[in-house]
């Protein structure tokens, strides 16, 4: 055979083989295109009590010179100390962590007079506790500091007690096993009203983990509330078969 002729042989041998495994090749995404599947969702939910309580306080004293104002001051914060002790807590349940010095004197606009009130000390102090109950009675009864001559103050940050929940590793076992049967009891569902069955998982995806109140109060801060409610959602993809 010619060089000449063994060329066109030659093409046509390649062409062959790459429409082969062209056609090889659209079988498998044919078949792969062939797979039904369903996705559903699976759930778990727990109602779970917090294991770690703060409560912040915060405190002030007004007077016409530092020392005085000082002098008022820890009167207030001895104040405080022997209400939390009368509640139960120790002194290394609490922690001050700052105290702030105003001289209105020197305030923007102030008048170089003499002012009866020239100094304002603030105090914030905060309780830790793991005993959520006790802390909560704490909480509730803190106005019985102002019968003791102790000025409180607050914002909606440091206003009462708050809760934290802790111990989410413990929960998250049981909880994906419980979201994961929920979600293929979903597929099962599915494939009966469809004539298929369930096959192996094509796809997981474990959501996240949430952390909220047990009972949502509009305009309260879910974190001042000491029951919460922990959910997680999973989203599973099966494989369907005949």
């Amino acid at each position: 055979m010619s060089a000449r002729a063994a060329i066109p042989a030659a093409l046509i041998l390649a062409i062959g083989v790459a429409l082969a495994g062209w056609l090889a090749g659209q079988g498998l995404v044919e078949s792969r295109l062939g797979h039904r599947t369903v996705t559903v969702k699976g759930f778990s939910e727990r109602l779970v009590k917090a294991d770690i309580g703060f409560l912040p306080v915060r405190f002030n004293a007004v007077g016409p010179d530092l020392a005085t104002t000082r002098g008022l001051l820890e009167a207030s914060e001895q104040a405080v100390f022997r209400y939390l002790e009368a509640k139960g807590f120790k002194p290394e349940d609490w922690e001050v962590q700052n105290v702030r010095v105003e001289d209105r004197l020197t305030a923007y606009n102030a008048s170089a007079a003499q002012r009866p009130n020239r100094f304002v000390l603030t105090e914030d102090l905060v309780v830790r506790s793991t005993d959520v109950d006790k802390l909560a009675a704490a909480s509730r009864n803190i106005a019985d500091l102002i019968r003791n001559g102790v000025v409180l103050t607050s914002d909606q940050y440091n206003s009462g007690a708050s809760f934290v929940f802790t111990k989410l590793n413990e929960l998250k076992p049981e909880m994906l096993t419980e979201a994961t049967k929920r979600a293929r009891e979903a597929a099962e569902q599915f494939a009966r009203e469809s004539g298929a069955k369930v096959g192996a998982i094509f796809s997981a995806n474990q959501g996240l983990f949430t952390i909220g109140p047990a009972i949502r109060i509009p305009n309260e801060r879910p974190e001042k509330q000491l029951e919460k409610k922990v959910r997680v959602v999973t989203t599973i993809t099966y494989f369907l078969t005949d």
